[in-house]
């Protein structure tokens, strides 16, 4: 997990600082910075009104006496596709596109389902390995 997490931190702002150069390039240095605010303004009403929607169905299900877990779910897809449209960059903000509108969510959300459901097979826990 951590190689991946590594991998991510070198990768991620590489591939941001390219896509800055190149769209730059392309449409201006000073259009660039007109779309990430508008990227990151966009986004987060976005992500807020997504979330908003989510919580309310959580509500209902607590009411109804169940419990929320595609909810759940749903609010840490929503909170990190925000968080991903919030910080500058194309890829980044595409990346949170992908976490916020929900038809595009549906087959993270399903991953993450059956990722969660295994981790609750085996034990509730991460196996972890020694390096």
């Amino acid at each position: 997990m951590m190689r991946w997490l590594l991998l991510a931190f070198l990768l991620i702002p590489a591939i941001e600082i390219g896509l800055f150069i190149w769209i730059g390039g392309m449409i201006g240095p000073l259009w660039v910075v007109v779309l990430i605010f508008l990227t990151g303004f966009a986004g987060v009403a976005l992500a807020r009104s997504q979330g908003i929607e989510t919580w309310r169905r959580a509500q209902q299900q607590i009411n109804m006496g169940q419990v929320p877990t595609y909810e759940i779910v749903d609010g840490i897809c929503i909170f990190v596709g925000g968080v991903l449209l919030f910080s500058p960059g194309f890829f980044t903000d595409t990346l949170g596109l992908l976490l916020i509108i929900p038809f595009t969510r549906m087959p993270i959300h399903r991953y993450m389902l059956r990722f969660l459901k295994r981790m609750a097979e085996n034990r509730g826990g991460f196996y972890y390995r020694r390096w």
